[in-house]
């Protein structure tokens, strides 16, 4: 499945939070990470989240998508990270 994960996080766990989605997903922008992901890798990741955030004032977005193909994607300005596609 594809995938846009949203967070807002505290300050003081912001990095780690950044850390951890780095290993799973593209980072795209500013707490915005995308990309193809299993159910299993996201229910850890999400698992792993909320080990690092508190609940009681952080959050979570996930947006799910079958395939990246039906999203489409409109920047306007710069791009923060270019993805490198190889083949």
């Amino acid at each position: 499945m594809y995938v846009i994960v949203v967070y807002d996080i505290g300050e003081k766990r912001v990095g780690k939070m950044l850390k951890l989605c780095r290993q799973y997903l593209n980072w795209i922008q500013n707490s915005v990470f995308e990309g193809e992901i299993t159910e299993v890798k996201l229910k850890e990741l999400l698992h792993r989240a909320r080990e690092v955030m508190d609940e009681a004032c952080d959050s979570i977005i996930v947006f799910k998508n079958r395939n990246e193909k039906w999203l489409e994607k409109q920047l306007v300005g710069k791009e923060k990270n270019e993805l490198d596609t190889f083949i």
